[in-house]
């Protein structure tokens, strides 16, 4: 069904780099959603009061707050379309995080008034009944989130949205809760008065409790992306991999990129070259990479070049020395910038040491180790260090 309105629906549909095809798939699966979810709700909301279960209330509320959350999905699409403007140089489709977290609020807040409520039947419980009607909605809706799940994953990878994803995840919870509300009324079958009384609340309230975990998890996931991912692999893998195409390029580090939404992607780096090549062409093979990472990979680049010494045979000499030193500390450290600045009375060795952040090292440590093992060596060979953590 889905696929049929897409194919109406979504011009030039494949094309999911673009901000428009983007949108109009958001917009077509928030729509779906919000039809889909209205549905549910009023068909459990009948049957719950018909049943008098609070867990399928508590259901069907949910699915209402499903159908809110696919309105402010909705509109998040339809903000994160729009171009950059002076006021948002780099476009608006980070909206999309803050349309996350506005999910994860509103199931949080479901997942606390419901959680309230079931506790307070849990203390008066009442006799449940058998509903056909209600036994047969609740069939249907596990079906039903099954396939919004499906869809809303599908799509969501498709075209690389937080929102979807956070949508998909709330769909399998929605079904699980769902499917625990039909055991909870098919209880009533094979369980005396006794026990049964009491399944509905406590199936209210695994349901409440499922709907709060999933709130958690959606906060938590768009937490990190508003503060800041550091790079995925595959785009480290992408940029060291072209820049290694180029026999001049000696090396990167200071790598940095930032990610404005799915479509758009900044990136800075520092690129070693020989500083005795001639500096005209080693920009024009930074030009080539900047907009090479941009017409292959959809970067945003921006290179600084690096010039080092690659022919005075201390400079060299004294590099691999301290790059054994770090070494020794600890295997993930690296060290760019390398200079030598000779004085009458001593020599200063003027280095970066690139440190991951699971170096448990605090910067000052690691430059009086470095310092000390080179100290050690020469007294007259200073160290002036500067940690880059990443």
């Amino acid at each position: 069904m889905l696929g049929l309105l897409a194919k109406l629906f979504v011009k030039n549909r494949d094309q999911v780099a673009s901000p428009a095809v983007r949108s109009a798939w958001g917009l077509l699966v928030s729509l779906y959603s919000i039809f889909l979810n209205l549905l549910l709700f009023a068909a459990k909301f009948v049957a719950s009061v018909l049943a008098g279960s609070l867990a399928m209330q508590a259901d069907a509320i949910n699915n209402l707050s499903d159908a809110g959350s696919s309105v402010v999905s909705l509109i998040s699409f339809k903000i994160s379309a729009r171009p950059a403007d002076r006021d948002h140089p780099f476009g608006h489709a980070r909206i999309e995080y803050v349309a996350s977290m506005i999910v994860s609020f509103l199931i949080l807040f479901v997942g606390i008034e419901l959680v309230r409520g079931a506790i307070d039947k849990l203390l008066s419980p009442t006799k449940p009944t058998l509903n056909v009607l209600a036994i047969v909605i609740l069939s249907v809706s596990v079906l039903a989130k099954f396939y919004m799940a499906f869809f809303n994953r599908r799509v969501g990878n498709k075209i690389d949205s937080d929102v979807m994803r956070a949508s998909a995840v709330d769909s399998l919870s929605d079904m699980g809760a769902t499917l625990a509300v039909l055991v909870a009324n098919l209880s009533v079958l094979f369980l005396p008065d006794a026990v049964s009384m009491y399944v509905d609340p406590v199936i209210s309230l695994i349901v409440s409790v499922l709907i709060l975990i999933a709130g958690l998890k959606i906060l938590n996931e768009t937490k990190n992306s508003i503060l800041g991912l550091a790079p995925t692999a595959e785009t480290v893998e992408i940029i060291e991999k072209m820049v290694a195409e180029y026999p001049s390029a000696l090396g990167i580090h200071d790598l940095i990129v930032h990610s404005y939404g799915k479509t758009r992607t900044i990136a800075s780096l520092h690129v070693e070259v020989d500083g005795k090549k001639d500096i005209f062409e080693s920009h024009d093979m930074i030009d080539l990479i900047e907009r090479r990472l941009f017409e292959e990979a959809g970067i945003e680049c921006t290179i600084h070049l690096d010039p080092i010494i690659t022919d005075d045979e201390q400079v060299v000499l004294w590099r691999e020395k301290v790059v054994t030193v770090v070494k020794k500390i600890d295997e993930r450290l690296q060290i760019h910038d390398f200079r030598m600045v000779p004085g009458s009375t001593h020599t200063n060795l003027i280095f970066d040491v690139a440190a991951p952040f699971e170096v448990a090292l605090s910067d000052a440590a690691l430059k009086k180790q470095i310092s000390a093992a080179v100290f050690a060596q020469d007294p007259t060979y200073f160290c002036v260090i500067t940690v880059d953590r990443m």
